[in-house]
């Protein structure tokens, strides 16, 4: 018990390092699933194509290959770096490889979203002489969101707990690495992995909970 005491304080800021991965790579995974979805509608052959080619080669691939190629291939190979700090360069290049795993699933609630919307909406704007990105943007994206809230909400609750695999990328400070250097240190493992586990249920529980009511309280109502 006295070191589980004292290994608590590491087990929490592990956790609080999930919980702030998973918080940045939920915005910027909107932000790029918006952007690939938009692609994947778009009016121009070249930028379908690379938007379905990106989300199937990225969503196809597992997550710990994407986020070593982040590690290996951006970091290593590239010599691209966010920090001269290796935990704060570390942190961001989970976030690199986690928002580019993570978008493509994004990106595919949303057009799912997208191809409930009638057509008939948008040759009614384009009658009206609006451009694609102004359709796109003000009638059938704010539809598709509203359609797909509930998947979105299960896509975010993937990511949170995926979180756990930033050790793929070299990050050595979230909850999985603190919670395996305490097995070993201790010999301790059951309460560990309960309190750990119970700590993540308290946030993908309730990001379950908002997502269904959200998606009953904004249906689109056809």
């Amino acid at each position: 018990m006295n070191d589980l005491i004292t290994y608590a304080p590491a087990l929490a800021r592990g956790f609080l390092e999930n919980v702030k991965l998973a918080a940045v790579c939920g915005v910027l995974s909107l932000i790029l699933g918006t952007a690939l979805v938009s692609m994947r509608v778009a009016p121009v052959p070249i930028l379908r194509w690379a938007g379905a080619t990106y989300v199937n080669v990225v969503r196809n691939t597992p997550l710990t290959l994407v986020l070593a190629f982040s590690a290996l291939g951006v970091s290593d190979t590239l010599g691209v770096t966010f920090s001269q700090t290796p935990s704060v360069n570390g942190f961001w290049l989970v976030v690199l490889g986690m928002t580019a795993y993570t978008s493509t699933f994004v990106c595919e609630a949303l057009r799912a979203g997208v191809n409930t919307v009638p057509i008939g909406q948008a040759e009614a704007a384009r009658a009206l002489g609006l451009s694609f990105a102004q359709t796109l943007g003000t009638i059938v994206l704010p539809q598709a969101f509203r359609a797909v809230i509930a998947p979105l909400g299960s896509v975010m609750i993937a990511m949170i707990k995926n979180t756990t695999v930033a050790i793929a990328a070299g990050y050595l400070a979230e909850s999985a690495f603190v919670m395996k250097d305490t097995f070993d240190d201790t010999g301790v493992s059951i309460p560990i992995f309960i309190g750990l586990a119970l700590a993540f249920m308290a946030v993908t529980l309730p990001v379950g909970l908002l997502s269904g009511r959200l998606a009953r309280r904004l249906a689109v109502v056809r």
